[in-house]
This record gives structure tokens, sequence and C-alpha cells, in this order.
């Protein structure tokens, strides 16, 4: 009787001891994650802020990207670039993002009325140039040239904001051109030109510059009557509130405008 109380009394300790060890075991990585669920809540972790903008905006964006990446160590900044009545309809449409650049007020306006944007900034203007081969093969001189048959011409379309620049230009030269494509955002319409599939393209002067010498620009005066405007906004409901008015700060800030101003851009 003795002998098994004995083999008892050692063995419920062991037992005990051991389902303490167990219970430590799966206890430490609960805590863990509670305290990696904590940290990342606080705002631990990477981050990202998502920026919609005009494909325009493509280069002047992606060097502020980076320049505000280097700011804000472990945060990413993520864009997406295209036609501004195409990423306005994203947006309206749910996709998540914090901040949109647009490249007409018009289409600004679409995600201000649906209650999606705060307040916008315009930032920067924009004015149109012919975009010819370096070569310029056509001998396109103005904007009259373009209405020879012969010319091929490819434009934006007219409901993207350098489509309806390019309406407005011509209406105020009175002239009637008939492209042979029509592309949904200038940097499709640039590449055109670029490729040598056309003559000459109506796209902003930054493309021009932007082409780094790949297409040649001429100026015109009916440009001055389709400048357009660009504003700037975070949205309602951005995933990354704060994160989103920092970057549009930097967008607005001194630093921003020289960035602009060197690739083209004109102040408001």
């Amino acid at each position: 009787m003795f002998r098994r109380l004995s083999r008892w009394a050692i063995a419920v300790p062991v037992v005990l001891a051991l389902a303490g060890l167990a219970g430590c075991g799966s206890g430490e990585p609960a805590t863990s994650g509670t305290s990696a669920s904590a940290s990342a809540s606080a705002g631990g972790g990477a981050k990202e802020v998502t920026v919609f903008a005009a494909a325009s905006l493509t280069g002047t964006f992606t060097e502020l990207g980076k320049t505000f990446e280097a700011a804000h160590p472990g945060t990413t900044v993520k864009f997406n670039f295209g036609s501004s009545a195409t990423l306005a309809q994203q947006i309206t449409q749910g996709a998540p993002a914090d901040v949109f650049a647009a490249a007409s007020p018009a289409t600004m306006k679409t995600v201000a009325d649906a209650s999606l944007a705060s307040a916008p900034t315009t930032f920067v203007r924009n004015k149109l140039q012919i975009a010819v081969p370096a070569d310029n093969p056509a001998k396109v001189d103005d904007l009259k040239d373009l209405t020879d048959a012969k010319v091929k011409v490819a434009l934006c379309a007219e409901q993207v904001p350098c489509g309806a620049a390019a309406v407005k230009a011509l209406d105020a030269a009175g002239l009637k051109v008939k492209p042979v494509t029509l592309e949904q955002d200038v940097k499709a319409t640039l590449t055109k030109v670029e490729l040598g599939e056309v003559d000459a393209a109506l796209v902003y002067k930054t493309d021009v510059i932007a082409s780094a010498g790949k297409v040649k620009g001429i100026a015109f005066p009916e440009a001055d009557k389709a400048i357009n405007d660009y504003p700037i906004a975070t949205l309602t409901k951005a995933p990354a509130g704060d994160l989103a008015k920092q970057f549009v700060d930097l967008v607005l800030s001194p630093q921003g405008k020289d960035v602009l101003a060197k690739a083209g851009f004109e102040a408001p």
C-alpha cells in the first residue's frame, strides 16, 4: 500500500509539471501573436499609401514617391497611373486608394460628387504640343498641317483630359483633324509617335520633355486656350489617411513644385 501511494505521490507532481510546461509552450505563441497584432494596430511594420495619378504624372510622381519613401522608412508608395477618367471610374466603383491626382477638374469632380474626395487643390497646369518623330518625316510645322490627309495623326480619346484639350485647341483654330487612332491616355498616344506608327500627335508638353529626345515638340498658339489644370486630393475612404495627407503635402511643397517645374509643368 505504501509503495502504491508513493508512486502516485511521485507521478502526480510530474504530470502536473509536464502539463505546466505544455501550457507555457502553447501560451508563448499566443502571447507573441497578440503582441504582434497590437504592434501592427499601433502602426508598427510596413505601411503603404496608394496614389491614383494621371499618366502624364508618371515621371514626376515616381520621383516624389522615392523621396517620400526615403523620408518615411518602412513605407511604400504604390502608384496606379492611367487615364484620369478611368481612374475616377475605378475610385467610384470602390477601388481602394488614398490619393487622386487628376489631369482635369472634370475628372476630379466625378470623384468629389460621389463624396469620395476631400477639397481638391490645383497644383499644376499643363498645355499641349504637337509631338513628331525626331526627324519629322511628314514635315509638320504647325497645327494646320495635321489636317493633311497624308499626315497620320494620333489623338487621345475625347473623354480623357488630353483628348478634351485637343478638341478645344482644334476648335479654337477652326480645324478638323481625322486621327488614325484614338488612345486611352497620353502615354499611349505619345508611344505611337515614338514607334513611328504616326507622323504626329497632340500630347502634353511635359510628355515631350519626358521622351528625352525621342520626339520633337512643336508649340502652337491655340494650346493656350486648352490648358489643363491638375487637381489633387486625399480620398475620404483612404485606408492610409495620415500618409495620404503627407504625400499631398509633399506634392504641394517647394520640393514638389521644383520637381514638377523641371518636368515642364506650369504653376497654377
